[in-house]
């Protein structure tokens, strides 16, 4: 019998798992050019069910990618959050609506929901064009990682070996493929394979509670909150109503152990409880309103899960998870897509500079440290948070339960919209010089605020000027460029930029900047010139900015106050992901030198 045929071949990054963070890290590596493949075990793509619900930092995050605009598009708004609570005549009744999105800085003021296949789509239609498609029915059967030191510290080898297998061939088609990889990302879920591999081990807890979900088109009903996210605390458990895209609604529903646990074995058994039974026992939560089901269940499951951190996200920085397969976390809170998609967005771009050979291996040691903390503070407010949605509400009967004002203060966290995220200081993090730009908080996103450009007088929102493209962005706040004193500070500034060994000219690419400059003016609209800027500080009419009114009046000039930013001028560093990095005073441009120079590398 002949032996089939094993394919070998290389890739820069070979993901593992097509979930929303292995579709996302795919995309971006994509969009950076860089040799990526993503394989997944199962044969078609997802179309119903699983995740739904955005944060407004991640609708950001896509904003940054060009697809902001068919994710707002396809998706429901969720602006409204409304508290039912035990009534006096045995239901529930209304006890408060508020914002569902309290973070004051948000640029999306609100969570979207949309179905996890059409937030993958918008994934997968993206990297399609640029030639990185999922192979699917594809698994991987071993692992291994070069124990050469050399060949690990080397960015350009390919110390991680992996055998992928197809499981739609038959035997005598050939179905192994040996590959030989720079890195491997394994967002392959819960029950990672990767990370059993690695010997990484999840620390924490399996949760008590259990839940069943029901996906349906929004029901004939009289509960005013409907198109809402209700939280409702009843006598009869807990009930979570999300609005959803194409008049659908998302019901999550607290579950009693004795109509779930199979007694024998102690698990979860499905076969005792269907989409009816989830929708009856919500239905029974929800009296004195009425919820009767129009048409069929578009999906339902059961679930139970843990709230476990793995012990570390990366092996030799040479592999790393990502998304549920580094921690799980109970669905409440709405973070598991959220911080699977931008687990991945803080990966990825580490990735592609180090492959493109602008940053040296020790980037990707930030990884960990700044996903796992975000991690370890998920898991702490989502034990929080669901402890208090499934204990019983406070009534005359349970005065140890919990009370609609505990309940709503504990909702009300900038932490769930991802805006608060904030990265501790590290080589891809300064923690100097602060002082000099108060609201560009070093290790944050950068905040959303208009500026007018001064070319054209055309409004722009900042966050549109830092897309993901894998640059450094770098603001220029001039200061009062009118002012004769600040035109020579900022002069000074620009000879020190254009020194041999200061950044720009260290670590200059021929055809091919790491550098972005944004210029940013506080001057008056009626009087500024673009052309008096020294050259460097305008490469192009489109990159020049005023903190000013708009000509209409109703907006502006109010970005330098905004940003904590004073008449002396800032220079601050935008990482690619958004976040940032440094600040230095204008005469100290050294500040900025010292910063790239711990991770960037000289060009050969």
């Amino acid at each position: 019998m002949p032996v089939p045929f094993v394919r070998h071949s290389e890739v820069d990054v070979l993901i593992i798992g097509a979930g929303p963070g292995g579709l996302m890290c795919a995309n971006a590596l994509a969009n950076a050019r860089v040799n990526v493949r993503i394989v997944d075990q199962k044969a078609v793509k997802l179309t119903t069910g699983e995740g739904d619900g955005l944060s407004p930092r991640t609708v950001e995050v896509f904003q940054s990618y060009g697809l902001g605009e068919r994710l707002l598009k396809e998706s429901c708004q969720v602006h409204l959050a409304a508290f039912y609570n035990p009534s006096s005549t045995g239901g529930i009744e209304l006890t408060n609506r508020t914002s569902n999105v309290t973070a004051p800085s948000a640029r999306y003021p609100f969570e979207v929901a949309l179905h996890q296949g059409a937030i993958q789509d918008i994934f997968i239609d993206s990297m399609t064009p640029l030639g990185v498609k999922v192979e699917r029915s594809t698994i991987p059967t071993s692992i291994e990682i070069s124990q050469d030191e050399t060949e690990l510290t080397d960015p350009t080898s390919y110390p991680v070996r992996v055998v992928l297998q197809r499981t739609d061939k038959s035997e005598d088609e050939p179905r192994e493929e040996i590959v030989r990889a720079k890195f491997v990302v394994g967002c392959d879920g819960a029950h990672s394979w990767i990370r059993k591999q690695m010997n990484i081990t999840m620390d924490g807890e399996q949760s008590d509670s259990i839940w069943g979900v029901v996906d349906m088109a929004t029901p004939d009903t009289d509960f005013p909150d409907v198109r809402n996210k209700a939280l409702v605390h009843s006598n009869h458990g807990s009930v979570l109503l999300v609005s959803r895209e194409q008049d659908r609604i998302r019901i999550y529903v607290q579950l009693e152990d004795k109509d779930i646990i199979n007694p024998v074995t102690g698990r979860v058994d499905k076969e005792t409880m269907g989409p009816e039974q989830i929708l009856a026992t919500a239905q029974k939560s929800l009296v004195p309103y009425k919820l009767i089901r129009k048409s069929e269940f578009l999906w339902w499951t059961i679930y139970s899960v843990g709230q476990r951190v793995a012990s570390k996200f990366s092996v030799k920085n040479r592999v790393f998870i990502a998304g549920d397969a580094c921690h799980t976390h109970s669905p409440k809170a709405g973070q598991g897509m959220n911080a699977s998609i931008n687990d991945s967005h803080n990966l990825a771009w580490k990735i592609a500079l180090v492959v493109r050979g602008w940053a040296d291996m020790p980037l990707l040691s930030t990884y960990e440290p700044e996903r796992r903390k975000f991690a370890l503070d998920l898991i702490a407010f989502d034990k929080m948070w669901s402890t208090l949605f499934c204990d019983k509400p406070l009534t005359e009967q349970n005065s140890d339960g919990v009370s609609p004002e505990h309940f709503l203060k504990t909702f009300q966290t900038d932490f769930t919209s991802g805006i608060g995220i904030q990265y501790q200081p590290s080589v891809a993090v300064n923690d100097r010089n602060q002082e000099l730009a108060s609201g560009l908080v070093l290790g944050k996103c950068v905040p959303p605020c208009k500026f007018m450009r001064a070319a054209d007088a055309w409004p722009f929102e900042l966050q549109d000027l830092l897309p993901s493209d894998f640059l450094f962005k770098l603001l220029v706040f001039t200061g009062d460029f009118s002012d004769p004193l600040q035109q020579a500070r900022v002069k000074s500034m620009v000879t020190d930029m254009q020194k041999p060994k200061s950044f720009l000219n260290r670590y200059a690419t021929p055809g091919n900047s790491r550098f972005d400059i944004i210029t940013i003016s506080k001057c008056r609209k009626e009087t500024f010139n673009i052309f008096l800027l020294p050259t460097l500080l305008r490469s192009h009419w489109s990159k020049v900015f005023i903190d000013d009114t708009d000509p209409t009046g109703t907006f502006g000039g109010e970005g330098y106050s905004y940003y904590g930013v004073g008449p002396e001028g800032a220079l601050v560093a935008v990482r690619p992901d958004g976040y940032v990095g440094a600040i230095a005073p204008l005469d100290r441009v050294g500040d900025l030198d010292a910063y790239f120079a711990s991770f960037m590398t000289i060009p050969a």
